[in-house]
This record gives C-alpha cells, structure tokens and sequence, in this order.
C-alpha cells in the first residue's frame, strides 16, 4: 500500500510492466502561460494541493452547501470514465490542467491500484483539525459547542470518563439506530414505544431460542399481544427450553 500511494500521488504508474513511470496524459489544449485568476491561495507541492481561495459567509447558506458538497463530493466522477480501443481506462478531467491535459489514460489494473488507493485505512480520522480545534489544544473545550477537550470548564458534578468510557457507554440498540436507522424501541406493529431490558449474547442460549421457534408445531397459537389476565402484572414468561425470557408489554399491550 505505501507503494501504491505513492504511485498515485506522483502520477507514477503503481504496477504492470510499466511501474515507475509517468501515467500517461492525454493533452489536448495549448499550455497557459498565464495564472488563472483566483488562485492566489493555491499551492502544489510533492503531488499534494492545498485549495485555500474559497470561502464563505455565515449567512450564506447556498454557497455554503454547494462548498459542504464540493468536500464531499466522491473522488471519481463515473459519468467521466470510458474505455478506450485499445482497452485504457481514460478519464476525463471537469477542468483542464495549467499544460493543457484534459484526459488520464490507465491500464485496468494500474486504475484498479488507483482506487485501492482511495480506500480510508481502518480506525484513522478521515477529518483533522488543526489549530484550537485540535484534539490536545488547551482551548479546544473553550470554543468547541459540546465544550469538550483539555481547556473544557468541569463541575464537581461532572462525571469525568476515559474515551473507552465513553465508547462503551452507547448501547448496541442505540449503535443499530445510528448506523442503520433501525430503531428496536418502536414496536413494529403498532408503533408504541418499548424498552430494552435484556441482551442475550451467550450463543448457545441463542441457537436454543431459535431453535425452539424454528421446531414449534404448526397448530401452536401464536402470541398474544397482551398477556393474559392470570399472567403477573408486567411481564410475560416465553419460555426457550428450560430458560425463560422476561419481557415488559408498553402502553400498547405490545412486547
């Protein structure tokens, strides 16, 4: 992976029998002798750029969101990909370079290591900050709105936790809500509000639940949605083999 990133950010091939030399451009303007307007605050150094010649009010919020778009925006503009007759991979660039290059030809598997290189590496920040809002600057809890970092002002009151501390504290229900928008404390059925009061992670108790409702006889009734009259007020025993599972029933009568 070192190789491959440094292939792609030198514009240098990363494999093939071609490794090593410069990606092959496809110039089809006359080169600009002149600076382009606006780009004062636009450097290049060792295949990296720093674009600092935007920017943008407060108030303006469509300048704003096209900005907010224009970082997030992907690295690879699919409608910009094509193929060419001898099988490269061209593409085509929105704005043309300073020497007149306006295409990127590739070999398929040299593309392939370019994409490669795009891929984020596990558990890195993919955004940083600098300045006070630096993690370990000593300001950063003075100007931050959530105040947090080694300049935030701490009550007696307040609880301080590790990072670990504060990792663990987010349940697994509110993990699937965040991740995948699955929201375990609605009920599906009726659209109450319910309770997590138990997390089953012991696999065999698991495989055993399953088990007893995959073997369940067809002329068995299925659940009511309300316990029964003689059940103890709150809870209904469902029984998985010999271990019983407590639920507590919401407003609805739902479980």
């Amino acid at each position: 992976m070192p190789q491959i990133l440094g292939s792609s950010i030198s514009y240098r091939v990363a494999v093939g029998p071609q490794q090593g030399r410069k990606a092959f451009m496809i110039r089809t303007l006359r080169p600009s002798d002149r600076p382009n307007p606006g780009q004062e605050r636009v450097a290049k150094a060792n295949g990296f750029s720093l674009h600092a010649g935007i920017s943008c009010e407060g108030h303006h919020k469509n300048k704003r969101e096209r900005l907010a778009r224009y970082i997030a925006r992907p690295a690879v503009a699919v409608p910009r990909l094509s193929v060419s007759s001898t099988g490269k991979v061209v593409y085509t660039l929105k704005t043309p370079y300073r020497d007149g290059t306006t295409q990127v030809a590739f070999e398929p598997m040299d593309f392939i290591a370019r994409l490669a290189a795009l891929v984020p590496k596990p558990r890195i920040n993919l955004t940083r900050y600098h300045g006070v809002l630096a993690p370990n600057h000593r300001w950063r809890g003075l100007v931050t709105p959530a105040k947090r970092g080694k300049g935030a002002r701490r009550t007696e009151n307040t609880e301080i936790r590790t990072p670990a501390e504060r990792y663990s504290a987010m349940t697994w229900a509110q993990r699937l809500k965040r991740v995948f928008k699955i929201d375990v404390e609605v009920c599906g059925r009726c659209g109450g509000s319910g309770k997590v009061i138990a997390c089953i992670e012991d696999q065999d108790i698991i495989d055993r639940i399953l088990t007893h409702l995959r073997n369940k006889e067809p002329g068995t009734p299925p659940l009511l949605p309300t316990p029964p009259s003689r059940a103890p007020p709150g809870t209904l025993p469902l029984f998985a083999g010999s271990e019983p599972i407590a639920t507590t029933p919401n407003k609805q009568g739902c479980h």
